[in-house]
């Protein structure tokens, strides 16, 4: 808004194009800049001279947002009135409500997300955790910037990990009986098979047979793929229940895999795909600087390929949507370049796009599931737990019950999980610490969560103030009130650019940013000790402002708040 105010103003004065406005490096050169560069070429002066001739313009329209308008070279700095801001601003938030910083870019498109597209029969570790970060966050983004949103997962049910397991299953582990928490144990079960398969390769034959009794319904062995799946289906509904994923619809492989052999046939016969070596079929995509793509293997068996193919018709014809969004780790990005250009081959014209993220390593290294190296979630999640109970308990002791401290422990452990992943850019690799992630201090989700209960506690202890009610923020004058302002201003332009840039972290370092300035700002100046009763309240409304942003900054990254700590 205040921004969209300096555009206007400079439009008035010949500024064509797109305007772009900058924070100075320091708080004496003023709260906004524009370079005249650009400008210097088509008014054919110098950029110095065409900052000094709209400074004098802007000086004569005795503006109330603008204190004062400084050159600097080329550049022409903006001093703000915060009384004007502040009136903008926080007459705005309490305007919009719930939809401040909401745009409506997306209006009339539709989208669908496809995440975390996990397997069956494996366990769901930090990787997955990462996904589910970066679609919880997207599905936000595009709800709040106007989209109208299809959440939906595609489940691999039917690859070779899944002989993988039913084979190591019914080698070392028939007459078990399976513990409570049956998707772990089969992801053990798949990392020991991956592990003995690696010494004893004599063995793959024995899968492969697997693979092809799984691929044609074998009476002997579906039973079993039919009930070992489900318990996979059924973890993976309690744990996307936790993480508050939602999916409209769930895809799934094995509904897929022989609608994928016919469209690899149709390959063959348009003469796209052809028989590779052993029988195998590929198709060529050197041409197109993308080597080999294989779409079956020489034993007749499918892959990811033959699936996806039919994946992506399916997902259309059940959805009417102008785009359609996958996210996978950074390790598929070719991958997805051939499936891709395959469907482009066959003359599918929808718009698919391809989203990735960086890999989460253990701190010796690249996690495994075949190897079994992995960090599971839940067990990261109970240590994160035990943490967060731990030092809620220490704080409150004989203060809390039981229910509030483990409550307010659960919050603060996703806080701190989610917080932590998303604080990254998508596209680096992280090394998850939790020391790092449950600090108190720093850029940590505990810290933004503790600001907001502070601010809670704030607001609880006044009773003169109704923050729906019209109050003055006309007296409110300080450096640190307008930086506040400015940062909440800008929440719409921070949602947009998130989403251009499919990067959480900018809105995590947003909720740190905010957070940290008003920590800064409660620091120095009283709230309810203010020297007025009408700066009290001014002051209450903008703390009540602060507190709105982020808990719907929060929101985004699907990070419950608590009303105290």
């Amino acid at each position: 808004m205040v921004e969209l105010q300096i555009i206007e103003i400079l439009k008035k004065f010949g500024v064509t194009g797109a305007i772009e406005l900058t924070t100075p490096p320091n708080p004496g050169m003023g709260d906004l800049a524009f370079a005249c560069f650009g400008l210097a070429k088509e008014w054919k002066m110098s950029s110095a001279a065409v900052a000094v001739k709209l400074k004098f313009k802007i000086e004569d329209l005795r503006l109330k947002i603008v204190e004062r308008v400084e050159t600097d070279g080329p550049y022409l700095n903006f001093y703000l009135n915060t009384s004007e801001v502040a009136k903008l601003v926080i007459g705005q938030i309490k305007k919009e409500g719930e939809k401040y910083g909401s745009t409506k870019i997306g209006k009339g498109k539709k989208v669908m997300i496809e995440y975390p597209s996990n397997n069956t029969h494996k366990e769901f570790h930090i990787g997955h955790f990462r996904n589910v970060c970066v679609g919880n966050l997207l599905v936000q983004l595009y709800k709040k910037t106007g989209h109208t949103v299809y959440p939906v997962n595609y489940l691999n049910d039917f690859g070779s990990h899944v002989a993988k397991c039913l084979w190591g299953l019914k080698k070392f582990h028939l007459n078990e009986t399976s513990p409570e928490n049956k998707q772990k144990w089969l992801g053990q079960i798949y990392a020991e098979a991956s592990n003995y398969l690696k010494d004893h390769p004599e063995a793959q034959s024995e899968v492969a047979e697997v693979q092809k009794k799984l691929e044609s319904e074998d009476k002997g062995l579906w039973p079993l793929f039919l009930e070992t799946r489900q318990w996979s289906i059924d973890k993976f509904e309690e744990l996307f229940g936790e993480l508050s994923v939602y999916h409209e619809a769930v895809f799934y492989e094995k509904d897929l895999k022989q609608q994928g052999h016919k469209l690899v046939d149709e390959l063959l016969k348009k003469g796209i795909a052809k028989v590779g070596e052993g029988g195998a079929i590929i198709v060529d995509l050197t041409p197109f600087k993308l080597d080999i793509a294989l779409a079956r293997k020489s034993d007749g068996a499918g892959l990811y390929l033959t699936s996806d193919l039919p994946l992506a018709k399916e997902k259309f014809k059940k959805f009417d949507v102008d785009e359609s969004i996958t996210i996978t780790g950074q390790e598929q990005i070719f991958y997805f370049k051939q499936l891709f250009k395959v469907l482009e081959l066959l003359g599918f014209k929808k718009k698919l796009t391809h989203i990735s993220y960086g890999l989460v390593n253990l701190p010796e290294g690249k996690m495994s599931s075949r190897t079994g190296r992995v960090i599971l979630y839940e067990d990261l999640r109970d240590s994160v737990y035990a943490k967060m109970y731990g030092e809620t308990k220490e704080r409150h002791a004989g203060e809390w019950d039981e229910e509030k401290i483990v409550d307010t422990a659960k919050s603060l452990c996703m806080a701190a999980l989610k917080f932590d992943t998303q604080k990254h850019e998508a596209a680096k690799n992280i090394v998850f610490d939790i020391k790092e992630a449950t600090s108190f201090e720093g850029f940590s989700g505990p810290y933004v969560l503790y600001v907001v209960a502070r601010i809670n506690s704030l607001l609880k202890k006044s009773k003169v103030i109704n923050l729906k009610s019209k109050v003055s923020v006309a007296n409110l004058r300080e450096s640190e009130e307008k930086r506040l302002l400015l940062l909440m201003d800008n929440y719409g332009e921070v949602v947009e650019k998130a989403l251009k840039e499919y990067n959480p972290s900018v809105i995590a370092r947003y909720c740190f940013d905010l957070a940290q300035a008003f920590n800064d700002y409660y620091n120095k100046h009283s709230v309810l000790k203010a020297e007025t009763q009408e700066l009290i309240s001014a002051r209450l409304a903008l703390a009540g402002s602060v507190s709105q942003i982020l808990r719907d900054a929060l929101d985004l990254l699907t990070i419950e708040t608590v009303k105290e700590m």
